[in-house]
């Protein structure tokens, strides 16, 4: 990369352009086949901007950056044909100029120290868009330092950790077609469609849009893919579903290293180290001296994708519907109605496993579920009905009047009654509704698609919900004592009348889903620990056998 320093505009006839030429084809030549961009920074009148940025063209220069939009346009009226990528200021936190004189300079030693090289680079490009200012602060450092770079480096602690138990090594292993699952499939093209949209976007100098697409995809890898697919790692055997698992993550895991290597170098290195290298000698040294992807288009799957990508949209509404209710996911519930959407089987069982509901049905019309509550629109009553507006809401609030008047509106027809002699209509625009949860029942809308869960709980469900929340309060005790994953225990518990019933009905499912050898009753021993399970005192020890 060549870059000048600031001249005077008097000095500007002074710079030796033969001298910049011949510094930039020796860095042209260490380079190689890498493309080079030319970083200019111009003085106000752009004049030393133009006779640097021509020698930068000639000379094979890929593209050109510059520090503001007036220098763009001088070098657009030199005669630049060049792409050119403009760069905002970097504001403080507040969008304000740093200055040392408003004490808001953010010292950049400090920011590389603390959240690394690579977390910064990151906040820059997927921050805002390269032209506009930036809003810089240790803060929103960290939190895009979270969501991409710690999120793809927990997925990847998740598959060494599994892959270090298994004794796993990806280059004696295949990934075979017949043995992937629709969600091993689903995210394979989403990775192709990743490097694709990725390549595309850096090619274009869209910067912003290839870190953002790269931020969204591992999301959906963290908290669908490898949510979904985990235990499909803890059996003992070496299956083909679980070879299959293996082999698709790592797969996923090595393409983004390679993906997020221009973006985040370092840590894209040690990914790639520890996940290609460690396994086979042959590879290429370094990361950064590997071919960047290529699309693999059979492997893309529009179809699937689409459908993946509603059946997200119908677990997210889910989600909110059952924190809106204050029902946790460990508790089953019986029902949960659609409407705006219909998927193939195969993704109605993913919803409702996710969702832990024993059956999704998908409506027309789930108005039924839902109540409403109308009020007059007073800007268009007020001037028809003047005094009898009070009276008209009066009657609009009465009970289900609400439904119908929604009812009314669905068919396409205006809703009618008579009030004291007076022939009241009204059409859609003359009320305000609000959806309300009807009893049993809650619902989420989000543009033309709505869930409704059925919260009514039965004495089975309940009994389930116990069961989950047992397992989950044991699991977790596990991680605490430190125990590894395949280690397995001892289980005790002492706890009322209820907790003792649950035990007794489903002790051996307890015991298959926490590695317990033996469930006992009585005093809890090992590592214990009391808790409160819906309403229930338990306590529960646990000892490694």
């Amino acid at each position: 990369m060549m870059q000048t320093q600031p001249f005077e505009k008097h000095v500007w006839a002074e710079i030796d352009l033969e001298a910049l030429r011949h510094n930039f084809r020796a860095v042209k030549a260490r380079a190689g086949a890498l493309p080079l961009c030319a970083v200019v920074k111009a003085d106000s009148y752009g004049h030393g901007a133009v006779q640097c940025a021509r020698v930068f063209a000639e000379e094979g220069a890929a593209w050109l950056a510059v520090s503001c939009l007036t220098e763009a346009v001088q070098l657009r009226k030199g005669g630049l044909t060049l792409p050119i990528l403009v760069l905002g200021h970097v504001q403080d936190k507040d969008g304000q100029k740093m200055s040392k004189h408003k004490g808001n300079v953010v010292d950049p030693w400090t920011v590389l120290d603390n959240q690394g090289a690579d977390a910064v680079r990151w906040y820059f490009y997927t921050g805002s868009m390269p032209w506009l200012p930036s809003r810089f602060s240790a803060e929103a450092v960290s939190e895009a330092q979270r969501k991409f770079m710690g999120t793809l480096w927990n997925t990847y602690a998740f598959y060494i950790l599994y892959a270090d138990i298994d004794g796993f090594d990806p280059t004696k292993h295949a990934l075979r077609e017949e043995a992937l699952t629709p969600m091993d499939k689903w995210v394979l093209s989403r990775l192709n469609t990743l490097v694709k949209t990725v390549d595309e976007s850096l090619a274009s100098l869209h910067i912003t849009e290839a870190g953002r697409a790269l931020s969204a995809f591992t999301d959906e890898l963290s908290n669908w893919y490898v949510r979904r697919c985990r235990e499909r790692y803890w059996g003992k055997e070496m299956t083909a579903d679980k070879e299959a698992a293996y082999m698709t993550l790592f797969t996923v895991l090595k393409t983004m290293a390679l993906l997020s290597a221009p973006f985040t170098p370092f840590m894209a290195e040690e990914i790639y180290q520890n996940l290609v290298r460690t396994v086979d000698a042959s590879a290429p040294e370094s990361v950064h001296l590997c071919d960047f992807p290529a699309v693999n288009e059979a492997m893309v799957d529009p179809e699937l994708e689409a459908h993946m990508a509603e059946a997200l949209e119908i677990v997210v509404l889910g989600r909110a519907a059952r924190n809106a209710a204050n029902v946790k996911n460990r508790q089953p519930l019986s029902t949960m109605y659609v409407q705006g959407a219909e998927l193939p089987p195969m993704f109605v069982s993913i919803v409702a496993d996710e969702l832990n509901v024993k059956q999704v049905e998908f409506v027309a019309d789930a108005s039924a579920f839902i109540s409403y509550k109308v009020k007059p629109q007073l800007k268009t009553l007020g001037p028809r009905y003047g005094k009898v507006l009070p009276k008209i809401n009066a009657y609009l609030q009465g009970e289900g009047v609400g439904d119908l008047v929604v009812a009314a509106h669905k068919a396409g027809k205006n809703y009618e009654f008579d009030l004291d002699g007076v022939a009241v209509s009204l059409a859609e625009a003359d009320v305000l509704t609000e959806p309300m949860q009807k009893a049993g029942f809650v619902s989420q809308t989000e543009h033309e698609l709505s869930v409704v869960l059925d919260t009514n709980l039965t004495e089975a469900l309940i009994e389930e919900g116990f069961v989950r929340e047992l397992i989950s309060k044991v699991q977790t005790m596990r991680k605490e004592a430190g125990f590894e994953v395949t280690d397995h225990i001892a289980l005790t518990y002492a706890g009322s009348a209820r907790i003792a019933e649950i035990f007794a009905a489903h002790g051996a499912d307890i015991a298959a889903d926490t590695l317990a050898d033996s469930v006992m009753a009585g005093e809890a021993k090992g590592y214990t620990k009391e808790w409160d399970v819906n309403g229930e005192h338990v306590a529960l020890g646990v000892e490694k056998q």
